[in-house]
């Protein structure tokens, strides 16, 4: 084991002789197989390290800036922060985080509809220049408590209305009095930030209309006298190399044309899921089990109008590691742990459950699996995204342990890339895994 200090806040299994991520999680499971079986989770810190290659690869005209919303584990903030990504926060505590792990404060911005107060006089009293503001009434706080600011003013998108009812950012009618109400009170406006959801049907459609509106607001700006010289496209980055080739596809040509290279102008990005989501895996076991037999009326005399059913429940559920289902996301089907599904095996129609028996508590509403028996282990992949470190928040269980690792082939490819795990991450503790 080599130490990086002496009381490590967690701990990097490094893998080597060829041990899979697999083999790791399956050595987790024989650990909690000897004691309370509780859930846990597997971080693949290489992950993120290809997940920045392939972004620089696609749109390296994009700076990423990361919302620490998204996964606000410290081993994702401390490695991201080695890869140069900038920051998004909506609280003191992201922008204590992200401090704490050597970010510069001028790689953060401060976002958030309505920042409360004491988080703006955090701002300021920590640098923290960039702030998102949408209205006046936010404007008027923060010329009165960070005079400093530079703000981007928070735009609507058509295709972020159309997904939500509640009002998001500023429309392009009501940008100039918006303007004109902070030249008035002395705080400079620097650009422009919208959001184009992951759902979006019609990309071109959507950031065509985004990035002429935005185009408007900065002449806008400039006629106010207003050195404009930022703009951010914001979020809706899936982790799918496919989905960002074709916001690539879609963006390059307008940016070209509204804010070119020589425009001087400063393209932001921030991609969350996009890093982070790959990244994660967890394992829950199941806990209890309940055999439902549905009876079909309307089947013709003769065909089989029985329907066998099976509710599964598990360790964890949407008051825990699953809370973004409370929000409306769905989450993928989980495969069975050390489970080969043979062709001829029956597969029945089952839902999984948390162990709340509360009715919102259903994390998978529907997916065929074989029949499980309590005590099995279920692993879901893509579980990045949503606070770690805070995602069990809400529930009765302790927060779950997160054990980190990392490939020898990509150790040497994050060492390349200036990401000094051996060096910078005092809070890590390294241990090599071999078969």
């Amino acid at each position: 084991m080599k130490g990086l200090a002496d009381k490590p806040s967690y701990i990097i299994e490094l893998l080597e002789g060829g041990v899979t991520l697999e083999d790791v999680i399956d050595g987790h499971i024989c650990e909690q197989a000897l004691v309370e079986k509780s859930a846990f989770v597997v971080g693949d810190l290489g992950a993120l390290m290809r997940q920045h290659a392939c972004w620089q690869s696609v749109v390296p005209q994009l700076q990423p800036y990361y919302p620490v919303k998204s996964n606000s584990s410290p081993a994702v903030i401390q490695v991201l922060a080695s890869l140069g990504l900038g920051f998004v926060c909506t609280n003191k505590a992201e922008m204590n985080l992200v401090l704490e792990h050597g970010v510069p404060p001028e790689n953060i911005i401060l976002s958030g509809v309505c920042k409360q107060l004491a988080h703006i006089k955090h701002a300021a009293k920590n640098n923290i220049q960039h702030l998102v503001c949408e209205n006046e009434a936010e404007l008027s706080k923060i010329s009165r408590l960070h005079p400093s600011a530079k703000l981007l003013l928070q735009l609507t998108t058509e295709a972020h209305a159309a997904e939500t009812s509640m009002a998001f950012g500023c429309s392009l009618k009501s940008c100039r009095h918006l303007l004109e109400a902070a030249r008035e009170l002395g705080v400079q406006v620097v650009g422009v930030t919208f959001h184009i959801p992951s759902s979006c049907q019609d990309l071109q459609q959507a950031y065509t209309h985004a990035l002429s509106d935005a185009r408007c607001v900065f002449d806008m700006g400039v006629d106010l006298g207003f050195n404009m010289n930022t703009l951010d496209i914001g979020g809706g980055f899936t982790g799918s190399e496919f989905q960002l080739k074709q916001v690539e596809s879609a963006v390059r040509p307008l940016l070209d044309a509204y804010f070119p290279p020589l425009s001087g102008v400063q393209v932001l990005a921030q991609p969350g899921s996009f890093y982070v989501a790959s990244a994660f895996n967890l394992a829950v076991n199941v806990i209890g089990k309940k055999v439902v037999t549905r009876h079909w009326d309307s089947l013709p005399q003769g065909e089989n109008n029985e329907d066998t059913e099976f509710l599964y429940y598990m360790n964890e559920g949407v008051y825990g590691p699953f809370s973004r289902k409370l929000l409306g996301n769905s989450i993928t089907a989980p495969s069975v742990h050390k489970h080969v599904l043979c062709a001829e095996e029956t597969v029945y129609p089952s839902s999984l459950w948390g162990p709340s028996l509360d009715q919102l508590d259903q994390v998978v509403e529907r997916c065929l699996l074989p029949e499980l028996s309590v005590g099995d282990w279920l692993l879901f992949s893509n579980m990045g995204v949503c606070g770690l470190e805070e995602s069990t928040c809400l529930s009765s269980s302790p927060q779950l342990p997160i054990y980190y690792t990392v490939s020898t082939s990509d150790w040497y490819e994050m060492q390349e890339a200036g990401v000094a795990l051996d060096s910078a991450m005092k809070d890590f503790a390294m241990v090599q895994y071999s078969a």
